[in-house]
């Protein structure tokens, strides 16, 4: 070995080319998973906004505004009924519409009625809700027909709109056919039992009179079988119904007459013979009881039935006179 170091280098150069060369070793699963690198992402945070932002995206466009419009216009409905404000509303707007309908030339100038009597053309028109602010062009004829008939004088009524500006309307009223007493109040009735109007009217005054619940919806049928007696009739002042079964009639000059439940034209026509024969409707006596069938009851007035005691008991000491 020189001192340059040829001979070291020499033996490692022998020794290197005549070892054989070892491959490296692959490495074991453990040392894999000791030199295993892992990487660790920080955690998101969840950003409070974004659902709604996008749920933003996906509405349409101005619905917020429509929202806040459908909002403000549903307060302040809600406000109007509950302040008792929506019939002045409705009316307004009414009013409105038609001042419109008018000004384009639309108003009603001529209003013809036909086939009242008794009810006023201002009745009418008031009872159809026809009013000078009315226009023919928003006028419901239906609902002013539902509205007439609605009235107890009108039992029937056509509505026509003749443009631009005619009304015609044509009712059938009801007949005023008797008074009816009920509870001391007086009513005007129609043959059918309708109550009309309460009675405060003096062109009523000759109507015939009916009293008792129910009377008014069956007197029609009885006054019919009256009229076949015109001599009763004409001196009857009221019908009178006893407890929904039977008839009394009020005389006009006082004298009460209890008829049958059953058997009424016969009892009629016996009251029409005794008083045909006997003039027992002109004599002093305050009823005649005719309910039984074999028998007619009459009862005296206070009057009568002291003049004939007194007769009775002159007579009885003409007897005891002339016995002794």
């Amino acid at each position: 070995m020189d001192g340059g170091g040829r001979l070291s280098r020499s033996v490692r150069q022998t020794q290197s080319r005549s070892a054989p060369v070892r491959k490296a070793a692959a490495p074991s699963r453990d040392a894999m998973a000791s030199t295993r690198r892992y990487v660790f992402e920080p955690e998101r945070e969840e950003n409070p906004n974004g659902f709604f932002a996008r749920l933003e995206r996906r509405l349409p466009r101005g619905l917020g505004v429509t929202a806040t419009v459908v909002l403000l216009i549903g307060a302040g409905l809600f406000g109007v009924v509950r302040g008792g404000h929506a019939d002045n509303v409705v009316t307004a707007f009414q009013d409105t519409r038609n001042a419109l309908a008018n000004a384009v030339g639309f108003r009603i100038t001529d209003v013809a009625i036909s086939g009242r009597k008794q009810l006023t053309q201002d009745e009418i028109l008031a009872v159809g809700g026809v009013n000078g602010r009315s226009s023919l062009l928003f006028l419901d004829a239906a609902t002013v027909r539902d509205r007439l008939k609605g009235d107890p004088w009108i039992a029937d009524a056509t509505v026509q709109k003749l443009y631009p500006g005619r009304l015609q309307i044509d009712i059938t009223e009801r007949k005023p056919y008797a008074l009816w007493q009920q509870e001391g109040r007086l009513s005007v009735i129609a043959e059918d039992g309708t109550v009309l109007e309460p009675y405060v009217a003096n062109r009523f005054n000759l109507l015939p009179l009916v009293v008792g619940d129910g009377a008014q919806e069956r007197a029609h049928a009885f006054l019919d079988l009256l009229a076949n007696y015109p001599n009763i009739r004409n001196q009857t002042r009221a019908i009178i119904l006893v407890g929904d079964r039977r008839w009394n009639l009020r005389l006009t000059n006082g004298i009460d007459v209890r008829l049958p439940e059953t058997g009424t034209e016969t009892a009629l026509a016996t009251l029409v013979k005794l008083d045909s024969d006997e003039q027992l409707l002109s004599r002093d006596i305050t009823s005649i009881d005719m309910r039984l069938p074999d028998r007619v009851t009459v009862r005296l007035s206070e009057d009568a039935a002291k003049a004939r005691a007194d007769a009775i008991a002159a007579s009885k000491s003409k007897r005891k006179a002339g016995d002794a």
